[in-house]
């Protein structure tokens, strides 16, 4: 429990204290008239009033101020309870004020009272008359008489308004008809603690100069400093009543406290001892059961500026005068209290655990990845496997129409079934970015559709080098092709290479689990790819072939509508490319669960571009154009395109003979063998006849393969 009150001090004896707590204090100074001593007082009981939540007050203030203090506080019905500093805690007077006990509470700290039963009984003995020449008793008496009704802060005013002879009068006067000495009434008003205090003082003042006069004659005035005298007086250890007393390191003497409570009793209000403090233990010692129960009530009497922060909330230092008010302001995320009135926040391990915002406790992160039973995941299996059956379809429609013209110009079945198992494998490949990651999954779901692909465009490319081989013209060019075109090595050759990359990548930075704690709330379990730059040069690989393909295909692209599988070739690349090149961007700015997804829809893409390009034109022919997927409708689409082809290039000769015929006329100094003769005519007709029987042997090539010769 911490108590909150504000402090009210003057500026006299507390003048350093006051300082401290210059933020708080309504200090009026020792010396004041009435009106401004009153307009202080009204502006500190304002403010008390306006801070209904403040219950506890610490007051240090001189006697005659806390008197001022209460009365007008009585006045307005303020019930606190008030601290009291040992300088006017055991004040007689201020228990005098009328109606006092409505003022609430005082609870005071005063110095511990010693044994002073002597001084008691000198009060007591004493006798009022001038011939005991007891001067200051004297003045005492005169003053108490001639100013009784006057207040403290005006107590040098009166006096220095009566004469010495007139105030002598008056109080001899007034002593003899009003004031007998009683023997209690110098000791009602006298502060039995403040009293031990002076007497140790003394006693500890004497015993310095008896141990720093030892070794020196005192008699003599400059016999010693005045800091030597304070150095022996720190040193100094004497006894009292039997208790020994000696200064600590910060020059506080070890008497202790006194805790008083002001208590009414027989409608009277009696200060009462409550409990002692000891220094030296920091406790309090209470003896009496009922002064315990007291205290213990006074324990429970609540003082904040605040209210209490709940579980949840954290405090927060105002801009208020008072240093120790706070406002309560909610946890922020990841951070959590769990008890009241917590100074700060607690963080959660943000590796492992979460809170939202006014937590009082930490949640443990859940795992996510993408999981089987997820929407997305379910829809592009879906499509995974619909893909499969395609492929199973396009195999079975092959098998069962081996011999025509359009599955041997796709390369013949051998060809096909690989390029087919290679669709297989790269929609199976997909599988392996669903579900819960496992370091074998991670390792293979890159590896299995880097080879695979890698082989499905291997052999593309070998179907895209034959196409360009059947219809290069160029002697030299066609026997370099000639000799490039090997297609088991080429497909062997690019798919090892392949295979080496994956194998150094799983060799020294394979692909593992590894648990993404970036984000606030979960922990995404996904694959790192161990190393970018091989999973780059894997991707990168696969991109080259695919634009060579790309090129050889590009250039045969014009072929016969029914057997033109060039012209799809490079569509399928076309759509690869653009499947890939958006994925670069997307994969790396994608995060979270849903991050295989992207690599999954775009092995869909790229999968299903091919194989559709490839394989459906081939089917669409062979179901629904039975005609012309025959030999002999073979032979003759082949015979017309070459001869459609032949007499394009006779017209675009015509042509330009016919512009050089022109050119001649107009200038008749022209070269005379620009003008075609019967020998250039000859020539012509020969080259056209040489050009339509290659591309007739090359379409044959394409679409009867081994049977070529019977057909020559």
């Amino acid at each position: 429990m911490r108590l909150f009150g504000p402090l009210i001090g003057s500026s006299t004896k507390y003048h350093g204290l006051g300082e401290y707590f210059v933020d708080l204090q309504r200090s009026p100074p020792a010396f004041l008239s009435d009106n401004t001593i009153e307009i202080r007082i009204n502006q500190t009981l304002e403010k008390i009033i306006a801070e209904a939540h403040v219950n506890v007050i610490v007051v240090f203030l001189r006697q005659f101020h806390v008197f001022s203090l209460f009365s007008k506080a009585i006045e307005r019905n303020i019930n606190k309870v008030w601290i009291a500093s040992d300088n006017w805690s055991t004040a007689i007077k201020i228990t005098t004020i009328p109606n006092i006990k409505r003022i609430g509470k005082v609870v005071g700290f005063t110095f511990r009272k010693g044994n002073v039963s002597s001084f008691q009984s000198f009060l007591q003995n004493l006798h009022m008359f001038p011939s005991d020449h007891n001067k200051p008793l004297n003045e005492y008496a005169m003053l108490l008489s001639a100013c009784a009704y006057v207040k403290d802060s005006d107590l040098s005013q009166c006096i220095f308004n009566h004469s010495q002879g007139t105030l002598a009068y008056t109080a001899n006067k007034d002593i003899d008809r009003n004031f007998s000495l009683r023997n209690d009434f110098l000791w009602d008003y006298t502060e039995p603690g403040l009293v031990h205090s002076i007497q140790l003082a003394v006693f500890a003042l004497a015993h310095a100069l008896r141990d720093l006069c030892q070794a020196r004659d005192c008699k003599n005035p400059n016999a010693f400093q005045p800091w030597e005298l304070l150095e022996v007086l720190k040193n100094v250890t004497f006894t009292d009543g039997g208790k020994s007393f000696y200064f600590d390191a910060h020059g506080d003497m070890n008497t202790g406290y006194d805790v008083v409570f002001w208590k009414e009793v027989n409608g009277h209000m009696t200060i009462t001892k409550m409990a002692q403090y000891d220094l030296k233990n920091d406790v309090f010692i209470i003896t009496d059961q009922e002064t315990k129960n007291e205290f213990r009530n006074l324990k429970q009497i609540q003082s904040k500026c605040s209210k209490e922060c709940s579980p949840g909330q954290m405090k927060k230092t105002t801009r208020s005068q008072h240093t120790c008010c706070y406002e309560c302001v909610n946890c922020p995320e990841n951070h959590y209290s769990n008890q009241t009135d917590m100074d700060h926040c607690l963080l959660c391990n943000n590796e492992t655990h979460w809170a939202p915002a006014k937590s009082t406790t930490c949640f443990e992160k859940e795992v996510e990845y993408l999981s089987w039973n997820d929407a997305l995941a379910i829809l592009l299996l879906a499509l995974s496997l619909l893909g499969i059956v395609f492929v199973l379809a396009v195999g079975i429609i092959f098998t069962r129409n081996l011999n025509t013209p359009v599955v041997k110009s796709s390369g013949g079945l051998t060809v096909c079934y690989v390029i087919l198992l290679c669709h297989v494998l790269n929609f199976a490949s997909t599988g392996f970015f669903v579900g819960e990651p496992q370091d074998f999954t991670c390792k293979t779901r890159q590896t299995l559709f880097g080879v695979s692909f890698t082989l499905c465009i291997s052999c593309i490319l070998t179907k895209s080098l034959k196409i360009l081989l059947a219809f290069s013209f160029d002697p030299q060019l066609q026997n370099f092709l000639k000799c490039l075109y090997r297609p088991i090595p080429i497909i062997f050759t690019c798919t090892g290479i392949q295979v080496a990359i994956c194998t150094l990548w799983l060799i020294f930075a394979a692909p593992a689990v590894e648990e993404n704690v970036s984000l606030p709330r979960v922990i995404i379990l996904e694959c790192e790819e161990g190393s970018i730059l091989a999973f780059g040069t894997m991707l990168g690989y696969i991109a080259i072939l695919a634009f060579v393909c790309f090129l050889f295909a590009f250039k045969g692209r014009k072929l016969p509508e029914n057997y033109n599988e060039a012209k799809f070739i490079t569509f399928g690349m076309l759509i690869y490319f653009i499947a890939w090149i958006t994925f670069i961007p997307v994969y790396a700015t994608t995060s979270g669960k849903y991050l295989p997804a992207v690599e999954i829809i775009v092995i869909l893409i790229s999968n299903y571009g091919i194989l559709c390009c490839t394989f459906f034109p081939k089917c669409y022919v062979i179901l629904c154009k039975q005609d012309t997927n025959t030999k002999s409708a073979f032979l003759q689409m082949v015979y017309s395109y070459s001869s459609h082809s032949a007499g394009s290039l006779a017209m675009s000769h015509v042509s330009l003979d016919s512009t050089n015929s022109n050119s001649t006329a107009t200038h008749p100094g022209s070269v005379a063998s620009l003008q075609p003769g019967p020998r250039a005519e000859s020539s012509r007709h020969k080259h056209l006849r040489t050009y339509a029987t290659r591309m007739f042997q090359g379409l044959l090539k394409l679409g009867l393969g081994n049977e070529l010769q019977a057909y020559e």
